[in-house]
């Protein structure tokens, strides 16, 4: 008797297995939360759009589940990206806004990478505002000829992070002397270390983001951007050299090409490995259709927070040219990157 029904229960599981794979995706979501995980601490300008696409994706998704933000400050995003890919449930109920450095931290095999950006199953990015490094006014600072006079204390998250290798690569190509002062959680306690003159200047944030969390700032003119991150000049920042202006020769300028590719996936956000087609295509599509929600855009104009979306597709095909690029360029990145760790 036992020998019949033990087959019998065995067979009963193997055809309950992909029953469950294929779950109408409303059914899964439905009465179900979300995670959206911030990887790092609150108030950034990350943070602050994560947040704002907790209160408007989920009306998008099939059966409307709920999304609460979550946290998860550590390494400039290294410990989240790396919680992705090795610890969240591959059931599409996980989302990462992951900190744009990711996939180049990956390409240069940085100390602590144990993800692959390329199997991340990426939603669409929110904007591909550049990045700038900047400096208090009160520093006296005001551009790069200035700032290879002296040397400059700036704040930084992780080593992995941009705030920490943009500087450190105008040092390498431009000659400029940021000294770096990495550490810090976030963008709030970078800013809050420069007003209090703990530190000159912030290594990264992003042109989108100073806007919309500091305007009195940029209006009373007591931050200077003095070099821009992306492959082209920003038509607001036409007078801010891009860091691969500053490269004197070929292989340079591609390597920091390489290193700005990443302001195009500025503020993207991923599910895991391995979760479900049908749950990956509507969690795109209904960021997709957040983009174009007018609440969503409403709130969005009014946190002063710049939207130019791309979509997942774009999204993944960004990133693994980025973790795929050629062996002489990142080579020479991460020849300049990583001397002064």
């Amino acid at each position: 008797m036992r020998l019949t029904i033990m087959p019998a229960i065995a067979a009963a599981l193997m055809l309950a297995a992909p029953a469950a794979n294929t779950q109408p995706v409303a059914d899964f979501y439905k009465g179900r939360t979300i995670s959206m995980v911030i990887g790092l601490s609150p108030g950034g300008d990350y943070d602050l759009r994560a947040r704002m696409l907790t209160r408007h994706m989920p009306r998008h998704i099939p059966g409307q589940p709920a999304m609460v933000p979550r946290n998860m400050p550590g390494a400039g995003g290294l410990a989240a990206a790396n919680w992705l890919m090795k610890v969240a449930p591959r059931d599409g109920a996980s989302i990462l806004m992951v900190t744009q450095n990711m996939p180049l931290a990956q390409a240069l095999k940085l100390q602590g990478v144990e993800f692959d950006a390329r199997q991340f199953n990426w939603l669409g990015n929110t904007t591909d505002t550049p990045n700038v490094i900047t400096v208090w006014a009160a520093s006296g600072v005001k551009t790069v000829e200035d700032a290879k006079k002296r040397e400059m204390s700036i704040a930084a998250t992780g080593v992995g992070t941009g705030a920490y290798y943009y500087p450190v690569a105008a040092n390498a190509v431009a000659g400029t002397r940021f000294k770096m002062v990495p550490g810090y959680p976030g963008g709030n306690e970078m800013n809050l270390a420069m007003e209090r003159g703990e530190v000159e200047g912030r290594g990264s944030n992003s042109w989108a983001a100073w806007k919309a969390t500091r305007p009195q700032w940029i209006a009373d003119k007591k931050i200077v951007n003095l070099v821009q991150i992306g492959l082209k000049r920003h038509p607001e920042l036409t007078d801010v050299p891009l860091l691969l202006e500053l490269a004197g020769n070929d292989l340079d300028r591609r390597a920091m090409a390489l290193i700005s590719a990443e302001t195009a996936i500025a503020r993207a956000i991923a599910t895991t490995p391995g979760a479900p087609a049908d749950r990956v295509e509507a969690l795109r599509r209904a960021f997709d259709a957040t983009m174009k929600d007018p609440e969503f855009l409403k709130e969005a104009e009014q946190q002063n927070f710049d939207i130019s979306p791309a979509s997942g597709e774009d999204v993944q095909k960004i990133v693994a040219e980025i973790v795929e690029a050629g062996p002489d360029v990142v080579a020479r990145a991460k020849s300049i990157i990583e001397p002064a760790k």
